[in-house]
């Protein structure tokens, strides 16, 4: 059984499905987070069930490849229930993607998520009301906080194999409606048993959908084309633009009768946007952070490392004070407990604070004010600022970096922003740079390195769109409101990140160094060094530093452990000085 999560972009689906299945997906305070399913199976009130985060999307005709994959979904598979999350203060809008999945004949049940945000805003939902006149089950809900999750998942259990019944309050212009009476009809008489609904399909051929056109009859898909073109000459436009006027217009009615607005209260977060956003102080602030970010990484990295070395380095004497010196017993400790210390004492502080701060600026809202503030930068490459998002989440990791350039428009767009985001520092090299540049040069020297990047990016992106011209269009992108996270959010978020490292690249670490303590007791050391001698001549490296660089084409952040392994010092600065 499949449960799916189904909503428009930045409507705390993640979020609620992160509170019921676990951290297992990313979430963020900005438009596409979600640019590949989740899964997760899940157990409600004794009943196993999939549940499915599936990318935002704003109808089901779908306008880039993550608005496809949700749109895939919902058509082949065979779902057992729909929870449509909507974000409640921006219900009118929100309502538009509920008709269309209404349509589908799926049990369905519509979760009013951000209530607090609505209220705030002095709108007032009656979800009794909107339930009446939508024939669906409405729940109430404040997901981040955990509120009224329990009954919205005890209603959906109720739900189930209940398909929307009909409403009457929800009806289209006559003509519109004739239409699709008449293609349903005969797709009904006509057409084999179809997987979906008659009076979906009849919608979707008037809206001259191709995947459903090549799947229906011809003559239903002929009669379509002649009642398209009866409509369009009637009202003067595209019959997808009608038909999209006519849910809008349904949605508008359904917000009339379920709502009461009242004067929202007072909101400080619109002062501090007009600063952030400002054509000239927005910059000012922009590098503030920036700034304030890679010192307070390296602040936070150097309290740490400190804190931890030096207990390791004690518990390293202890254990080593009960083996002979020299032996093979005392190279075994010995390496294990310098990759144990490499891990805990010098990637970890650093990785952490910077996994923090990215997830801060990600669930705060900064980030779409990012994208904003560059969208001229960004023009100039033929890009516009929707692709800043992708490059700025480079800098935890390139894999959903490259995945999130699904929310870009073009195939040249997205073929573009994945190249640059793969040129910023990861959080395995920004370890290094933090660890290596900072301690030993100081926090500015690396905040130079990170300038200098940013430079090379600017500049591969200027050639490559020589290289590949396109004129782009101007940037749509919805910038939601801040909010502050919480911190059970930020922890789940920098845990998922950092369990690949604890997982996977730790327990490599450990046993990197083992080989090469191990190496170092056999003397096989030298002759690895010997062959990658040339390399580390050009570099300017000493020659026992050759064996790291192979870990390193593995892990980043392993090649600064093993340095140190290999050096035998942690004082890194004094060896390549000398």
């Amino acid at each position: 059984m499949k449960i799916a999560l189904v909503g428009q972009p930045n409507c705390g689906k993640s979020t609620i499905f992160n509170s019921v299945a676990g951290y297992r997906a990313a979430t963020g305070n900005f438009p596409g987070t979600t640019v590949h399913l989740a899964w997760s199976e899940v157990r409600l009130n004794g009943l196993v069930a999939d549940l499915v985060d599936l990318p935002g999307i704003y109808s089901l005709t779908p306008t880039n490849p993550a608005e496809s994959a949700t749109r895939k979904f919902l058509l082949h598979e065979d779902i057992s229930l729909i929870i449509n999350v909507l974000d409640a203060s921006l219900l009118s809008r929100s309502l538009e993607l509920t008709l269309d999945l209404r349509e589908l004949a799926i049990p369905m049940v519509v979760c009013l998520n951000m209530m607090d945000e609505a209220e705030r805003r002095g709108i007032r939902i009656s979800s009794q009301k909107l339930s009446e006149l939508l024939a669906l089950p409405v729940v109430e809900a404040v997901g981040r906080r955990g509120v009224g999750l329990r009954q919205l998942f005890r209603e959906g259990q109720r739900q189930i194999h209940q398909p929307p019944g009909p409403s009457e309050f929800i009806a289209w212009h006559p003509d519109i409606e004739a239409s699709v009476r008449t293609i349903q009809e005969l797709l009904d008489a006509n057409s084999p048993p179809q997987r979906l609904p008659s009076r979906f399909l009849a919608i979707k051929l008037l809206e001259n959908d191709e995947e459903i056109s090549r799947e229906v009859e011809s003559e239903a898909s002929d009669e379509a084309s002649r009642l398209r073109a009866q409509i369009e000459r009637t009202h003067g436009r595209p019959a997808e633009s009608v038909i999209m006027s006519e849910r809008h217009d349904c949605a508008a009615r359904l917000f009339e009768n379920s709502t009461t607005v009242t004067r929202p209260r007072p909101d400080p977060r619109a002062a501090v946007d007009n600063l952030l956003t400002h054509p000239k102080w927005g910059y000012v602030f922009l590098g503030a952070i920036l700034v304030g970010f890679f010192w307070g990484v390296f602040g936070f990295g150097s309290l740490i490392e400190r804190a931890i070395s030096g207990r390791l380095d004690l518990l390293t004497v202890q254990l080593l004070s009960h083996v002979p010196k020299g032996s093979l017993e005392y190279s075994v400790v010995a390496s294990l407990m310098d990759g144990v210390q490499g891990g805990a004492g010098i990637v970890l502080p650093y990785l952490i604070p910077f996994l923090f701060g990215l997830a801060f600026l990600e669930d705060v809202g900064y980030l779409p004010r990012v994208a904003y503030l560059m969208d001229g930068l960004l023009h100039r490459m033929g890009l516009h600022g929707t692709s800043m998002l992708p490059i700025i989440l480079g800098y935890g990791c390139s894999v959903p970096a490259c995945l999130a350039t699904r929310i870009l428009p073009s195939r040249r767009d997205r073929f573009l922003a994945s190249v640059l985001a793969t040129l910023v520092p990861c959080s395995a090299r920004s370890t290094v740079i933090f660890a290596l540049v900072a301690f030993y040069l100081g926090p500015m020297w690396a905040l130079g390195i990170f300038c200098f990047n940013a430079l090379v990016v600017i500049v591969s992106g200027l050639l490559l769109a020589r290289v590949w011209p396109e004129i782009s269009a101007g940037m749509i992108l919805e910038v939601p409101r801040y909010q502050w996270p919480s911190f059970r959010a930020l922890a789940g978020k920098v845990w998922m990140r950092l369990r690949e490292f604890v997982v996977l690249s730790w327990p490599l670490l450990i046993a990197g160094s083992l080989v090469l303590g191990l190496g170092a007791y056999w003397h096989f050391d030298h002759y690895a060094n010997a062959a990658l001698r040339p390399l580390t001549l050009v570099l300017g490296l000493p020659a026992s530093v050759g064996t790291t660089l192979v870990f390193g084409v593995l892990r980043k952040e392993l090649a600064l452990v093993m340095l140190a392994q290999a050096l035998g010092t942690t004082s890194v600065a004094s060896v390549l000085s000398a």
